[in-house]
């Protein structure tokens, strides 16, 4: 049975103007620029400072007495009450748009010099890996069905230079795009005129074989030359231990290698450092490998230290300075002037949106530029001791609710303001979100931030013994020792986290 009844409940909304916020928040400086570009785009209401010049000779050229607004058509059956409820609300909005100062932002920034020229990276004009393949493969003369095979492989191998497709794939890929019949045994014998390419190890499906075809180039070439035949004895070695022991080294089972070859520990040693040479990604040694482009870091925020003190800037170098169209506001003009033209007040209050739109996003423009500020600054008051002396153990356990307290933001404003934001300072460029980490108690009940203790667990690490690396329980006591009362499971979670591997893998001869 269906009942009708009244209830009362309250509810929160974010306006259109908080969610433009909250997303430029999220954006940071890098990508800045190009989304105040795509808003002066869509918004014709809104434009760059800079072109006020280039506007101006325009409207020179092209001066008239009125300003001409397209006419609209509209519908007879308008109510006229309604018409003058909208000439009114209108008419407030003029009156309050036009005692109002000009609306404009400049977003500028101070901590650069008037000297400072805005300069750009050059961009090295350089051929793609796959192009530099391409043109050795012209040095070969192949023609007919071994070119097409070649062009197949070439196509196939990725930016590290290894074939991971199985050649019987490709033949299947030149049956069915070219209607090429071949066998697998005739793209092994095209794959071994590739693989003599530079650099060496190019066309290799294996690390394994990668580092073999290199072994091989370096013995060959000591051979032809006929010089130091220690260096080809230790080369030789080292081909033998890929080629037969290749898993007992990728696990550095020193051991049993001296034992299954009757090696001495010095050979053994003088053999690795030459496997160590090679490089096991030879396809990376091109700079625009894979289409891979260089990815550079622009600094959000910049605290330097002047006269003993630490000062904070927002980094707005590259963001144009913005304001709202003058010949939008004459527009406005126009119509005070001649409110009875339906057409112009249809118009105006197109005028009226798009201006309004322009406000809204200078407006959150600057409410970005105030929350960055705001929360970099407690950021860096929180760490001050960090910031002054570059030290990481100096760094206080912060977590997001810690600076949302000190600055009254939310928690989520907080984290979108760190997410994917750098600080540039005397010691290096920091990415924001390093800086917050969780507490942990030493044996005295002090709480330090777990940065610390990676910190030091690093200098451990760097400073063991090379034959025989700290185990995770060793590097627990060792930490104990120094105060820090800390899991042996934790010493894995931390130890993985700094990218260090398992004791075994970081063992020398």
């Amino acid at each position: 049975m269906l009942r009708q009844n009244l209830s009362q409940k309250q509810m929160q909304k974010l306006s259109p103007q908080q969610i433009q916020l909250m997303k430029l928040l999220q954006v940071p400086t890098i990508m800045l620029e190009q989304r105040i570009q795509e808003e002066l785009e869509s918004n014709p209401a809104l434009e760059d400072s800079k072109d006020e010049l280039n506007t101006e000779e325009e409207e020179n050229e092209n001066e008239t007495d009125d300003v001409s607004i397209d006419e609209k058509t509209r519908d007879d059956d308008i109510n006229e009450e309604a018409e003058r409820q909208e000439d009114n609300s209108l008419e407030d909005y003029l009156e309050d748009y036009m005692n109002d100062d000009e609306p404009s932002y400049k977003y500028e920034v101070n901590n650069y010099s008037i000297d400072d020229d805005d300069k750009s990276i050059p961009v090295a004009i350089e051929s793609s890996f796959h192009e530099e393949m391409e043109r050795q493969l012209g040095l070969l003369s192949l023609e007919g069905v071994e070119e097409k095979i070649a062009l197949q492989i070439i196509g196939s191998i990725d930016g590290d230079g290894y074939l991971r497709r199985e050649p019987m794939a490709i033949t299947d890929d030149l049956a069915f795009a070219h209607n090429i019949i071949i066998t697998k045994k005739e793209v092994l014998h095209v794959l071994k005129k590739i693989q003599t390419f530079e650099p060496a190890g190019i066309g290799a499906q294996s690390l394994q074989e990668c580092l073999m075809l290199q072994l091989d180039r370096k013995i060959h070439s000591l051979e032809i030359s006929k010089k130091n035949e220690e260096e080809t004895k230790h080369l030789r070695l080292a081909h033998t231990i890929i080629k037969k022991y290749f898993k007992e080294f990728s696990k550095k089972h020193y051991n049993k290698l001296l034992r299954k070859l009757s090696l001495y520990r010095e050979d053994l040693r003088l053999a690795t450092e030459e496997i160590l040479k090679l490089n096991p990604k030879p396809g990376s040694v091109h700079a625009s490998s894979a289409g891979m482009k260089k990815q550079y870091i622009i600094p959000d925020f910049i605290i330097e230290s002047k006269s003993g003190e630490l000062d904070l800037s927002l980094n707005n170098r590259n963001a144009p300075e913005l304001r709202v169209n003058n010949q939008y506001k004459e527009m406005l003009q126009a119509y005070k002037l001649n409110k009875k033209n339906k057409s112009q007040r249809e118009a105006a209050m197109f005028v009226k949106q798009k201006i309004d739109a322009a406000r809204w996003f200078i407006d959150a423009i600057k409410q970005r530029q105030n929350t960055m500020l705001k929360t970099m600054y407690a950021i860096m008051q929180y760490q001050y001791a960090f910031f002054f002396s570059g030290d990481e153990k100096k760094l206080r356990p912060m977590i997001l609710k810690d600076i949302a307290e000190i600055t009254g933001l939310d928690i989520s404003t907080i984290s979108r303001v760190a997410n994917s934001k750098y600080v540039q300072t005397e010691f290096g460029t920091i990415l924001l979100k390093q800086l917050f980490s969780e507490s942990l108690q030493t044996t005295e009940g002090e709480e330090v931030s777990t940065r610390e203790v990676k910190k030091i667990m690093s200098e451990l690490v760097s400073s063991e013994p090379k034959r025989k690396p700290y185990s995770d329980e060793v590097l627990k006591k060792l930490l104990l020792s120094k105060g820090y009362n800390i899991a042996r499971r934790t010493v894995a979670k931390y130890r993985d986290q700094l990218g260090i591997p398992v004791a075994r893998l970081r063992k020398e001869i």
